[in-house]
């Protein structure tokens, strides 16, 4: 069984919400990265989502992009963010999801890639411009692999587009809550119910709802009308401001451990 499928489906046992950490891979370090992972499984994040380094990050908000410039400076590729998987296997059996450009699994072979990933123990990948119209050969070796391929809608995503979307989807549908890019915001947009409910009327996948959530009460908010809430940027953010203190790693880990418990209270 499929981590992700079974995380979410031991959530919806346990009447619970799920909490998604989204960091880039590579920054400050790969062996950060790991340690990191370690911590968020620790603390109760149920889907690490680990953003590959890219040169051209189009969906993403100036922290994330600065985290995957920082990650490209530390020598960052996606091989080596395999082994980081890899090693973090070792320790760990979090449910592991790569936030990816197409390109990149392009010039690494698609077919090579996805094993490659589900060896070193991926979950799941979360394509960011790859369209589902043109993802058939794609989604055949994922299914092969028995990895989720993870789809995104939008609060601008017509109906119709919808239901095609997450017939396509597995593991999760990431609801992009805001147009545009990544980054953390002042408040949470105020359509994410009326949006989830349209969503779920087309799929029993359990829904993520992720862009512009930065503090505890967005995240408690946003779990009354999701499966589970993402964070990215804020956490994003805190790796960068404590990146060179000795006690990064706590500091971090408190700063998640305050939104899991505003997410799963108890």
């Amino acid at each position: 069984m499929n981590r992700i499928i079974e995380r979410f489906a031991g959530l919806r046992r346990e009447g619970k919400k799920g909490f998604v950490v989204y960091i880039g891979a590579g920054d400050p370090d790969l062996e950060a990265t790991r340690k990191l992972a370690l911590a968020f499984d620790k603390v109760g994040v149920d889907v690490l989502e680990l953003g590959v380094p890219f040169s051209d990050p189009l969906a993403d908000g100036l922290v994330n992009q600065l985290a995957a410039q920082r990650g490209l400076e530390s020598g960052t590729t996606p091989p080596k963010v395999l082994e980081t998987v890899a090693a973090i296997r070792r320790e760990s059996q979090i449910p592991i999801v790569l936030y990816i450009y197409f390109n990149l699994i392009h010039r690494h072979g698609i077919e090579r890639f996805i094993r490659d990933a589900a060896q070193a123990g991926v979950d799941g990948l979360l394509v960011l411009d790859l369209p589902p119209e043109e993802s058939d050969t794609y989604e055949a070796l994922m299914r092969q692999a028995g990895l989720c391929n993870i789809y995104l809608v939008a609060p601008t995503t017509p109906e119709d587009r919808i239901e095609l979307i997450v017939k396509r989807g597995a593991g999760f549908i990431y609801y992009v809550s805001r147009e545009g890019v990544t980054g953390m915001q002042t408040k949470v947009a105020d359509t994410i119910s009326q949006m989830t409910a349209r969503i779920r009327a087309h799929t029993d996948l359990p829904i993520a709802v992720g862009f512009g959530i930065s503090t505890p009460e967005q995240a408690r908010a946003v779990a009354a009308s999701a499966e589970a809430v993402v964070v990215g940027s804020a956490i994003v953010n805190q790796i960068a401001q404590h990146a060179k203190s000795p006690d990064f790693l706590i500091r971090v880990e408190t700063f998640v451990h305050s939104l899991v418990s505003a997410v799963k209270p108890g």
